[in-house]
């Protein structure tokens, strides 16, 4: 909830204050893709070092994510404040190197299937129903396109030590082959589709309520 809000929060502020409705459909891609961008990164904020802990949870590294978390806030005595800033946002770069492209596919298509939704219809924006079918396609085309930079996000958070994209990128290819970067593709377009729906279902609904859009 936190990284969402810090989404939105920067997304629609940039895209209110750089879109004009005199800007050709290149341009209002070019705004979107800005305004995704940078929501990323603020998102990213949040988003890593709840992931680090998750991921290292759920590999069994440690007994649970309270333990996991502790381990890393232990550091700071140990190690000092940079060490253990660094171990909790560890995959950092690859995990924005991820996010970008993915809201860079996914949002600018949602946006430009709402207009062509809303024109179609006559109405001013696009149904809660329309906005939840049309995230739900964006995301799942955004998910596939995106899933090796998932796996190598994956792969560096879980790796015992800090290692490099370039290094591990090679590496991956070299030992399992191209199909590596794919592992996991079906179950990660299902679940970001049907989190599509609902996200920016929920989000247009809410839009238009509060906006008195019937």
């Amino acid at each position: 909830a936190p990284g969402a809000a810090l989404f939105f929060v920067t997304y629609d502020g940039i895209k209110r204050n750089f879109s004009s409705p005199t800007h050709t459909s290149t341009q209002q891609a070019g705004v979107h893709m800005a305004a995704a961008s940078l929501g990323e990164v603020a998102a990213c904020a949040v988003r890593v070092p709840t992931e680090v802990v998750k991921q290292r949870a759920q590999a069994k590294q440690f007994p649970s994510s309270l333990t996991a978390f502790t381990s890393i806030l232990d550091l700071r005595k140990s190690a000092g404040y940079g060490v253990m800033a660094r171990e909790l946002y560890r995959g950092w770069g690859i995990t924005v190197m991820r996010e970008v492209p993915f809201t860079v596919i996914q949002f600018p298509m949602w946006e430009g299937m709402k207009r062509w939704a809303a024109r179609r219809d006559g109405r001013e924006t696009a149904t809660g129903f329309q906005s939840a079918v049309f995230g739900s396609i964006s995301g799942g085309i955004a998910a596939a396109l995106t899933t090796p930079l998932d796996v190598l996000k994956t792969r560096m958070m879980l790796a015992k030590e800090k290692v490099s994209a370039s290094y591990l990128l090679g590496k991956i290819y070299r030992e399992e082959g191209m199909k590596a970067f794919f592992k996991g593709v079906e179950p990660r377009v299902t679940w970001i589709s049907i989190g599509g729906a609902v996200f920016l279902g929920s989000y247009q609904w809410a839009s238009n309520a509060l906006g008195g859009v019937n």
